[in-house]
C-alpha cells in the first residue's frame, strides 16, 4: 500500500511537471510545422513568466497574468517572425539571440522594479491560478485504486493544467483536419507550391509563431503563477530546450509530444523524489546525478533520434519567391 500511495505522488507529481513542457513543445510543433525552426521556445518561456508574474501582482488577477504573458511572448514570436521570415535571417541565431535577450532583461528589469535579486514579489492566493477540486473526490476518496488516482492526479489540478491536455486534442484537430492546418503543414514542406496555389508563405509561416507565442504564454504564465508564486530569475531551466527534445522524439506529431513530455516530467518527478535517498545495492547517490537525468536524457535521446526523426522539409529555410 505505501509503495501504491509513493506511485500516486510521483504520477501527480509527473503531470504537474509536465505542463509546461506541453505547451511548449505544442508552441514548436506548429512553428516547426509552418517551416520556421524555433530554438527561441526557451526564451518566450521566460519573457511570458516574467510578465505573468509581474500583472498578477500589480492586478491581484491571473488571468490578467495570463493575458499580459501570452500577450509579450507573441511579441517576442514577432520579433523572431520579423528576423527570420521577412528579412530571411538564420532562425538559429535569431532563436539564440530571443533567449539571451529574454535571460538579460527580465533579471535586469526585475531587479529594477522589485529590487529582489531579479524575482518578483511573492504573488498573493487570489494571483494565482489554484487548485480545482473535480465534483465527486469525496465520493471516490475511500475506492480502491482508483479512488487515489482520481483524487491526487486526476482532480486537484490548477486550470492550466486541464488546458495543456485539452490542448493536445485540438492541436491534432487543427493540424490534420482544418484547411489551416493543411495549409501549414504544406509550407512547412514545399512553399513554393503553396506559393504558387496564391496562398501567402510569409502570412502563414506568421500566423504559426503567433500561435507558437501564444501557447508559450500559457507555459510561461503555468510557471511564475500556477506551478509557483513569484517569477525566479532563470526559472525556466532548460525546459524550452527539453520541450524541443521531446518534439524531435515525438516526430512533430501532437499525441507523442504529449507522450514525450510525460517522460520528461517523470524524470523530473523521480529526481525530486529520490533526494536524499538511497539506492538498493548503491547507498544514497549524489542529488546532482538524479537532477541531471531530464538533460542526460534529453542528450541521448538527440543523439539517438534526430537521425531518424524526419523534420519539415522546409523547416530552418527562409523562403524567397522565384521570380
Amino acid at each position: 500500500m505505501e509503495n501504491f500511495e509513493m506511485f500516486v505522488s510521483i504520477l501527480g507529481s509527473t503531470v504537474r511537471l509536465s505542463i509546461p513542457l506541453i505547451f511548449t513543445a505544442l508552441a514548436g510543433l506548429f512553428s516547426e510545422r509552418a517551416g520556421v525552426f524555433d530554438i527561441g521556445l526557451e526564451g518566450k518561456m521566460l519573457a511570458g513568466a516574467f510578465a505573468a508574474a509581474c500583472i498578477a501582482y500589480l492586478t491581484g488577477s491571473a488571468w490578467a497574468g495570463l493575458a499580459g504573458g501570452i500577450g509579450v511572448s507573441i511579441a517576442f514570436s514577432l520579433i523572431h517572425g520579423f528576423a527570420s521570415i521577412t528579412n530571411r535571417g538564420n532562425q538559429i541565431i535569431s532563436g539564440v539571440a530571443l533567449n539571451f535577450v529574454a535571460a538579460g532583461l527580465t533579471a535586469v528589469l526585475g531587479q529594477a522594479w522589485f529590487g529582489q535579486g531579479g524575482r518578483t514579489p511573492q504573488l498573493p492566493f487570489d494571483a494565482r491560478f489554484t487548485p480545482i477540486t473535480l465534483p465527486g473526490v469525496e465520493a471516490m476518496r475511500n475506492v480502491p485504486i482508483l479512488g487515489p488516482l482520481y483524487v491526487n492526479v486526476i482532480s486537484g489540478n490548477n486550470a492550466l493544467t486541464y488546458l495543456a491536455f485539452a490542448a493536445v486534442p485540438l492541436s491534432w484537430w487543427v493540424l490534420y483536419r482544418t484547411r489551416f492546418g493543411l495549409r501549414l503543414r504544406a509550407v512547412g514542406e514545399n512553399p513554393g507550391a503553396v506559393d504558387t496555389a496564391g496562398i501567402s508563405v510569409a502570412w502563414l509561416r506568421y500566423r504559426a509563431v503567433i500561435v507558437a507565442g501564444f501557447l508559450c504564454g500559457f507555459s510561461g504564465a503555468y510557471l511564475a503563477i500556477a506551478q509557483s508564486a513569484a517569477f525566479i530569475r532563470d526559472m525556466s531551466a532548460g525546459k524550452g530546450y527539453i520541450a524541443l527534445a521531446a518534439l524531435i522524439f515525438a516526430k512533430w506529431k501532437p499525441v507523442p509530444v504529449m507522450f514525450a513530455c510525460l517522460l520528461f516530467g517523470f524524470l523530473d518527478a523521480m529526481a525530486n523524489f529520490m533526494q536524499g535517498k538511497s539506492v538498493p545495492g548503491i547507498g544514497e547517490v549524489p542529488v546532482q546525478i538524479f537532477q541531471a537525468l531530464p538533460y542526460i536524457l534529453t542528450c541521448i535521446l538527440l543523439a539517438g533520434f534526430i537521425g531518424v526523426a524526419n523534420a519539415p522539409k522546409a523547416g530552418g529555410v527562409p523562403y524567397v519567391k522565384e521570380r
